[in-house]
């Protein structure tokens, strides 16, 4: 379990850093990454083959003498490159970690790697990504880190543990993950006009590449007039015949209270009350366990945690001190 003393930490920041929205820009903003040069000059490209046959795309990061590995998802339509993951790993790679960043399928550089679409779903492929990840780093302990859509999938895995182990995973860590993606999606499209607009952008132009890329498997443009990302959802199912509607769809990837009842490794999942997308009162059912914990903000937006003077991402904080580093 994680200590007493690290639950009772708080994210306080300055006050002109409480704002929800700025909190939530500055999570992707790259000015903010940090130092990560050497996390960079160290990486090698990984590309992952998986049971089914899928390939996905990872960078690995090791120093000489590496203290464990910490895997990092990223969140929807983000990639190894996004600044949050890159703040995270330069963090932890200064403090001798390895780092692998491991990309979802359809993101970052990977279109090409897959002819079929990436879905929220696609929780096998994932899990085998992440275990290849863990047998390359031998005998040293594994930490899984997840930003939003993958905090979510981190989450997952953590359930699906029990199951299906991944070698040598020590802790769980999730910032900011969507547990119900439908009510999340209808947030983003019901709230501040920049998040739908940020998601659609980035959403049209993940789409676009794989069309480009298999011609004659894809024809999005219709879709691609859809003004809300529940729309463009509906429309896609197009490509999904194994899902009777949008909501059976979601329902693969919801997470509730009895999801983590068999739990067997420890996770903590960090959650803001001001999440523009992801709504507070999804977690208010949440009640820690064994190997659950939850840690409820006042302040952090969606991915933030951040504050100045000294320039900080919070979160990376915490985690250091559950994992000794």
């Amino acid at each position: 379990m994680i200590a007493e003393s690290i639950e009772n930490r708080v994210f306080l920041p300055r006050s002109f850093l409480k704002n929800r929205h700025l909190q939530s820009v500055m999570a992707s903003a790259r000015v903010l990454i940090g130092p990560h040069r050497f996390l960079l000059e160290h990486a090698r490209e990984r590309i992952l083959e998986t049971s089914s046959g899928s390939r996905l795309l990872a960078y690995v990061s090791s120093p000489p003498a590496s203290r464990g590995l910490i895997v990092i998802l990223h969140g929807w339509e983000g990639s190894s490159s996004s600044a949050y993951v890159l703040a995270a790993g330069a963090y932890f790679y200064r403090r001798g970690f390895s780092v692998s960043r491991l990309n979802l399928r359809d993101h970052g550089e990977s279109h090409h790697l897959n002819e079929g679409l990436f879905h929220g779903a696609l929780l096998d492929e994932t899990c085998d990504a992440v275990n290849a990840l863990a047998l390359d780093a031998g005998a040293d302990p594994v930490y899984l880190m997840g930003f939003s859509l993958g905090a979510n999938f981190a989450l997952r895995i953590a359930v699906r543990h029990s199951e299906k182990p991944i070698r040598g995973l020590r802790q769980v860590f999730a910032i900011s993950p969507p547990l119900d993606p439908y009510k999340t999606t209808l947030a983003i499209d019901g709230g501040s006009g920049l998040y739908r607009k940020y998601f659609l952008k980035k959403w049209r132009r993940s789409l676009k590449k794989k069309q480009r890329l298999f011609p004659h498997t894809y024809n999005f443009n219709k879709m691609l007039r859809c003004r809300t990302c529940l729309e463009l959802t509906e429309k896609m199912m197009t490509y999904f015949p194994e899902f009777p509607s949008y909501r059976d769809y979601f329902n693969l990837y919801t997470l509730s209270e009895k999801s983590f009842r068999d739990l067997n490794v420890p996770v903590r999942i960090f959650i803001s009350e001001d999440d523009p997308v992801i709504p507070a009162e999804d977690f208010l059912p949440l009640a820690g366990n064994r190997f659950l914990t939850v840690s409820r903000q006042k302040f952090g937006g969606h991915c933030g945690f951040i504050d100045f003077f000294p320039y900080c991402r919070w979160y990376n904080d915490r985690i250091a001190e559950a994992i000794g580093g």
